[in-house]
């Protein structure tokens, strides 16, 4: 199998409201994929589809065979009452070794924070912290569902530098959801425009042009995205030259 993730047709159903609705998508290997679209356009039900967390209503998810995935949720609740230190909430479900525990921590920028209560971390802290775990199980891709949320500006730019570097270092594939439109640019070889469907793909400054994308967020980033420059902007296979848009008129109710 060449991709690492692929969905073909894929619909999903939350009772009888149609949540998403026949969604062809595909991975490769060292990708940085990121999903944008509008608030309930049915992002984290399409990244719980991937990995088995959502079933399919019509059809399929196929992932490569042995494929690792590290999955960094949208929100993590973890009770403050609770005496869990950050080493140990390393090895959870699955227990690992110091070296490799603090390896994973130095790795994302928080080395030294081992015997750190969870609950005293800071958000950009944290999001660093499960990121580390995510990186503990040699991920042939990460998943990162808006692992941004409620960071500042700074700490934002930072993570999303971070990521850059994690896949540098390791090769790994990355699809994450971001609502920060001005990231995208910079740290994304494909963008996938989601509202119920797929409204458009393709690099990122052709989906900024497509009238799909115009319609769903308007023009605000529109200069930023004219003054995007990346190397993978040309090169990939699969025609991710262009961007594909849908010129479908679903109408959806969307939780």
């Amino acid at each position: 199998m060449k991709d690492l993730i692929t969905a073909q047709n894929l619909s999903v159903r939350h009772g009888p409201t149609e949540v998403l609705s026949n969604v062809d998508f595909a991975i490769a290997k060292g990708e940085i994929v990121t999903v944008i679209g509008p608030n309930g356009s049915g992002k984290s039900t399409l990244i719980r589809a991937l990995i088995g967390l959502e079933p399919a209503a019509t059809g399929r998810v196929a992932r490569a065979p042995g494929l690792a995935i590290g999955y960094v949720p949208q929100k993590l609740h973890i009770d403050a009452s609770l005496p869990l230190t950050v080493r140990r909430f390393l090895s959870l479900p699955k227990r690992v070794s110091n070296a490799l525990a603090e390896a994973a921590l130095e790795r994302t920028g928080v080395a030294g924070l081992g015997a750190r209560p969870i609950a005293r971390l800071s958000g950009g802290q944290f999001q660093r912290v499960l990121l580390a775990r995510a990186l503990l199980v040699n991920p042939d891709i990460l998943i990162l569902d808006e692992p941004t949320q409620g960071l500042d500006q700074p700490g934002t730019a930072a993570f999303y530098k971070l990521i850059e570097e994690v896949r540098a270092q390791t090769g790994a594939a990355v699809l994450m959801v971001s609502h920060d439109l001005h990231v995208v640019m910079s740290a994304s070889d494909r963008v996938l425009c989601l509202n119920g469907h797929v409204c458009c793909q393709g690099t990122p400054k052709l989906v900024a042009a497509a009238p799909e994308y115009r319609a769903l967020f308007g023009m605000g980033t529109q200069g930023a995205f004219a003054l995007y420059q990346h190397d993978h902007d040309h090169g990939h296979e699969g025609g991710d030259d262009g961007a594909a848009c849908s010129h479908e008129g679903h109408k959806h109710e969307h939780v």
